[in-house]
């Protein structure tokens, strides 16, 4: 989701540098709520790990 978020900000600063504000504007709204909605599921995905104590597989 990362990734996703860093394209969006490099379209964002594309569409900026070529005069394209509204389509700046959008891209980099929309890579704020893919980078915040990544990291709220990180948060969760760590603190489930630590209250289950579930350790990942190891290969």
């Amino acid at each position: 989701m990362f990734g996703w978020a860093i394209t969006f900000l490099i379209i964002a600063i594309i569409a900026a540098v070529l005069g394209f504000g509204g389509i700046a504007g959008t891209a980099i709204g929309i890579a704020k709520i893919i980078f915040f909605v990544a990291l709220a599921l990180l948060v969760i995905s760590l603190v489930y790990g630590l209250v289950t104590g579930r350790r990942p597989p190891v290969s």
